[in-house]
């Protein structure tokens, strides 16, 4: 049933309200909705923000976001993690009403007396919701103003329109038949499922040795904890790992993913289980638990988070194989059923089949969790949760985060849009994305708006530059310039990018002409790299990596997802975008082609950086260091393979700050 006010087609909505929209702790977000009336009396619209006890707080005005379109709008921002709850309140504006009447009625000498009164009842009756000393002092005395027959009508009018006068009552309006939308959902989480830097690494391969005509020997917990300072300084925020668990002989992968392991091939991490556990064991060759407990507890001191890889999936030798048969699928021959991507086979991989004991899945993946939840682990990886129900997804997300609201779900599910969608909106904290085979201007520009706009409110991408599944043409054939490029943008674009170990070195080598799995995959055996000797030679990416996370964290403004604008540029193989958020702002300019000089114009949209459009700036190559004067029209030339990237990555300072502060 519509309201006395209409109010409809609110937004941000979740699937139809029954899911909630999603914030961190102090970041803005619009919310909009279209409020009308009938006739042309004035409406006005706010919205009311209720906290996680049920404590309203102070409601904020919502403005016409386009005169004439009815559609209104707000930004708002929540200062506690918890779920909240928006409303959307419209009314009957007879303030507003009466002022534009009387601006027309008076100055023609239109029933003019009658006109002045009925705006003083009205602001009489305004002044009773001014608190004293507040402004209610100056709503009284227009009214006296307006009876004042001693005074010309027009004198009347305009100190009731003093701005001394019209400040209160726009912060305290006199509000008719208010209208209010039902309550909408809004999950409130920590900043980190917003904001971060992630490194990938296989601890089996930090410290490893690998010597022709030995059996190789693996890293351990111990010995990939002393990478961890070296990540760190790099300014990243989480450590990922691969799954850390025994891993099967049976059906074992062996180098490049060939079918048959010799007796030292140490298997793919993802083919879980064997004689000495499963999820909730660690591979004999990386230590014990303890072990992992001080890698845990070394990161904590580097200030890093540990995001483990919850792979639900085994192998054939899996204890779950013999304990829980039902949970695979059978073929007609009695066999289990292997994991299969057409025309990739994975016989060392089991899937799992839900529906025969969906119950007792639930009750192990939520013990699982919590095993490793105990141990320190507040965020996990979860691999190809689109081959899962989203409904078993909802539910186990839901049962964690009901007792445990820091803990953060990434999905790995690169697949039809739709469900990536859907994993996010039903508990999901952040997604992969598509960013990796995104590589023109065009695109780049279409997805990263698509991803900054209305998806926004509940799927918050994660820009992996690369993955030990994929390393795209783009690098393979840019050089180093294909890396710096595709770093600057992932770390500008999103509030949250990673690394995997390796990209830093510019490992560009495919297995095989068009594919883009690597050659000599860390997937399938150990790969031990001297990182001092790269550093040594200048070879390493690290110093710009560092650079990079510097600025983010400096950086308020790159901090958030929904602030992105593009701006345009004269070259299709050069790029323009800005993020401003309060008083930061950044703008960066890419060059897409790592293999020629690119020079572009490029015009920017001035009121979108806080400017005038006739302003010039100084703007500061956080880079270089070096200072330019831009306006709206600029002149840039980018160099591949010129120190330290084929890119600007300006800081300015608006004239016109927007939002607020960001909570820490």
């Amino acid at each position: 049933m519509i309201g006395r006010i209409p109010v409809l087609d609110i937004s941000p909505l979740i699937d139809c309200g029954r899911r909630p929209a999603k914030a961190v702790v102090g970041e803005e977000f619009q919310v909009s909705a279209t409020v009308f009336r009938e006739g042309h009396d004035a409406v006005g619209a706010n919205v009311v923000l209720c906290g996680p006890a049920g404590r309203c707080g102070p409601w904020t005005p919502m403005r016409e976001l386009a005169p004439g379109t009815d559609r209104w709008g707000a930004e708002v921002a929540a200062d506690a993690e918890g779920r909240w709850t928006y409303t959307v309140e419209a009314w009957s504006d007879p303030l507003t009403t009466w002022r534009r009447g009387a601006g027309i009625k008076v100055p023609a000498g239109i029933d003019c007396a009658l006109v002045l009164e009925e705006g003083a009842r009205l602001y009489e009756r305004a002044a009773a919701g001014v608190p004293k000393g507040d402004g209610r002092e100056a709503v009284l005395a227009a009214v006296d103003a307006l009876r004042d027959a001693s005074r010309p009508a027009a004198d009347r009018l305009a100190a009731a329109l003093a701005p001394g006068v019209c400040a209160p009552l726009a912060r305290y309006p006199l509000r008719e038949l208010v209208t209010a939308s039902r309550p909408l959902p809004l999950l409130v989480e920590r900043e980190r499922a917003l904001f971060g830097s992630w490194y990938e690494l296989f601890p089996r391969s930090e410290g490893a040795v690998v010597r022709e005509g030995e059996p190789p020997r693996s890293g351990t917990f111990l010995s990939a904890a002393r990478r961890l300072p070296a990540v760190a300084a790099m300014g990243f925020d989480v450590v990922y790992l691969p799954p850390i668990h025994p891993i099967g002989t049976a059906y074992r992968k062996g180098p490049n993913n060939t079918l048959s392991a010799g007796p030292y091939d140490v298997g793919s991490p993802w083919g879980i289980g064997s004689a000495d556990g499963g999820h909730d064991a660690v591979h004999p060759d990386l230590g014990t638990l303890a072990d992992f407990d001080q890698f845990v507890a070394r990161a904590r001191e580097l200030r890093l988070e540990v995001a483990l890889d919850f792979a639900l999936q085994c192998s054939p030798d899996h204890p779950w194989v013999e304990k829980h048969p039902e949970w695979f699928h059978h073929r007609a021959d009695g066999t289990i059923a292997h994991a299969e991507n057409p025309p990739k086979k994975y016989q060392d991989i089991y899937p799992i089949a839900f529906d025969e004991d969906w119950a007792g899945i639930v009750r192990e993946t939520r013990r699982l969790l919590r095993f490793w939840m105990a141990r320190g682990v507040r965020i996990f990886r979860v691999d190809n949760p689109h081959t899962k129900p989203v409904a078993f997804w909802e539910k186990v997300i839901g049962d964690i985060n009901r007792t445990d609201p820091d803990v953060i779900f990434l999905a790995e599910a690169f697949t039809r849009p739709a469900v990536m969608r859907t994993l996010a909106a039903f508990g999901f904290q952040q997604s992969y994305t598509y960013f990796t085979w995104r590589n023109g201007k065009q695109e780049i520009t279409d997805y990263l708006t698509e991803l900054a706009g209305e998806s926004a409110a509940y799927m918050r991408p994660n820009l992996f530059v690369n993955t030990p599944d994929i390393l795209h043409a783009y690098l393979q054939h840019g050089g180093r310039p294909a890396f710096e490029a595709r770093a600057v943008l992932a770390a500008t674009l999103s509030p949250t990018w990673g690394v995997y170990a390796g990209f830093e070195l510019c490992e560009n080598t495919p297995v095989r002409a068009g594919s883009e799995e690597y050659l000599d995959s860390e997937k399938y055996q150990l790969r031990p790299r001297d990182w001092a000797a790269a550093e040594r030679a200048g070879d390493s990416l690290a110093p710009l990596i560092t650079t990079l996370n510097r600025l983010r964290r400096r950086h308020p403004a790159l901090r958030r997802l929904r602030n992105l604008r593009f701006h345009h540029v004269d070259n299709d193989a050069v790029i323009a975008y800005s993020k401003r958020y309060g008083a930061s702002c950044v703008l960066t300019v890419v060059n897409l082609d790592p293999h020629h000089t690119q020079e572009a114009t490029v015009s920017l949209d001035m009121p979108e950086l806080g400017l005038d459009w006739h302003e010039s700036v100084p703007v500061r190559d956080e880079l270089t260091g070096e200072t330019y004067h831009w306006g709206r029209d600029n002149y840039v030339r980018l160099e591949p393979g010129r120190s330290p990237a084929p890119a600007h990555v300006f800081s300015l300072r608006p004239s016109s700050p927007i939002g607020g502060s960001p909570t820490k």
